[in-house]
């Protein structure tokens, strides 16, 4: 029979991936809270959710290890936590990281004294040290070596960065509004803007649809035609590559190069909703179809993909389909061709950039860079369409994808960080 931990008696579809570990995980709560006082152990955070990819890969590398298992039990009070599940405290910790590291993640590996104060961050650590990158074992050797020899530094050290955090991120001032505070916002985001694909980051590259609907009404409301053409070349892009599923419709996670060509496979139900609202503000505005047409395809995808028959939504489709990332969604042009036939096939395959060769590990990614999408006639729009039903036919035919998370509404809580600590 195979042996559970604590986690088998939680609801989260997340906690319950690690039920199953030989690691001896606690949920967050005041028994692992008093035990990490009580033992003077420090604890070892992990965050995630369950259509995380990285978490599933840190799962499977290290959580089922039997090494690291040891360690874990032996010098630490190991506590897993789900975003999805407790927002407020996955906002406190990822608070934390990014003012320490300068970006952040999930999963999140956090340590903590035993009185929850955190002293160092991080996101997916391998099992072993290699290629500069420190292992999940060394790191755990590490501090618990220095609990051991220096734990009064480390506290010290843990208060000072505490403090700092909290000066630094909490820190609310009253006053009235820069009165040029939005001509000021526009500015730094033409400084970031690239002009060659869209966006404003290079790889990897988010949808980060705040800035494209902060363009759309800066643009309207200050006749500012720079910010509106910003905003739509922007969502241009980002329909035309690999982040948008042109088979299935949604949007992905992110894309992973600069040109939103390849993405990371995951869909989020937050994502998807804010770029709804993007692409519909952006016909508001401008009236032009595309847009209405990109935003109707993302709310055909929430309702038909993520709507549960509870009454609430699905939050993500995971990126893996039997421990593959993406596999569900690429296609080989010998595929669409044996499928379509070869004159229709190969009509589909021009339109998306499908070639023999591929353009993501020998297969392809159906994609729209370089073409025209707001000329597209009726009557091929029609044929594609058609061809595009074919396609998502033959698709619901492969081993779905392997998880959604279920999720409630949940208000993320403006809790400062020195309510916890």
């Amino acid at each position: 029979m195979q042996k559970s931990n604590r986690l088998a008696r939680e609801k989260s579809p997340y906690l319950l991936q690690h039920a199953h570990n030989p690691v001896n995980w606690y949920p967050w709560g005041e028994e692992a809270l008093r035990k990490a006082e009580e033992e003077d152990k420090p604890i070892f955070l992990s965050i995630g959710y369950s259509t995380c990819r990285w978490c599933h890969n840190m799962n499977r590398e290290s959580f089922q290890d039997e090494e690291i298992a040891e360690i874990l039990n032996n010098y630490f009070i190991p506590i897993k936590v789900d975003r999805e599940e407790r927002p407020d405290l996955d906002r406190v910790y990822i608070t934390f990281a990014e003012a320490l590291t300068g970006s952040a993640g999930w999963p999140l590996t956090v340590l903590l004294t035993p009185h929850k104060k955190p002293f160092f961050a991080g996101t997916y650590f391998p099992k072993r040290t290699h290629r500069g990158y420190i292992g999940l074992i060394d790191l755990l050797n590490k501090v618990k070596d220095g609990w051991k020899e220096k734990k009064d530094e480390i506290i010290e050290d843990s208060n000072r960065i505490v403090e700092e955090v909290n000066r630094i991120f909490n820190n609310v001032t009253q006053g009235e509004i820069d009165e040029n505070i939005l001509s000021k916002t526009f500015e730094d985001l033409e400084r970031s803007f690239d002009k060659t694909y869209g966006g404003f980051s290079s790889k990897p590259k988010f949808p980060l649809p705040q800035y494209v609907l902060f363009l759309l009404e800066y643009g309207k409301n200050k006749n500012n035609e720079k910010a509106l053409n910003m905003a739509k070349f922007t969502l241009d892009n980002m329909y035309k590559g690999g982040l948008f599923d042109h088979v299935g419709f949604g949007f992905y996670r992110y894309s992973v190069d600069e040109k939103w060509l390849v993405p990371h496979f995951e869909k989020m139900l937050y994502d998807n909703a804010l770029l709804g609202i993007a692409y519909t503000k952006a016909y508001e505005i401008t009236k032009e179809p595309l847009y209405r047409e990109v935003a109707e395809s993302i709310y055909k995808f929430a309702l038909s993909e993520l709507l549960s028959g509870k009454g609430g939504f699905y939050s993500a489709l995971d990126a893996e389909t039997e421990g593959e990332e993406g596999k569900y969604y690429i296609f080989t042009y010998d595929e669409i061709v044996n499928l379509l036939g070869e004159e229709l096939g190969e009509k589909y395959c021009k339109e998306y950039n499908i070639t023999k060769e591929g353009n993501f590990e020998g297969k392809n990614i159906p994609n729209l860079i370089g073409k025209d999408i707001h000329s597209l006639s009726i009557e091929d729009k029609k044929v594609l369409d058609g061809l595009r039903d074919m396609v998502l036919t033959y698709r619901h035919k492969r081993t779905k994808r392997g998880q959604r998370t279920y999720t409630m509404v949940q208000l993320l809580l403006e809790i400062p960080l020195q309510h916890w600590f």
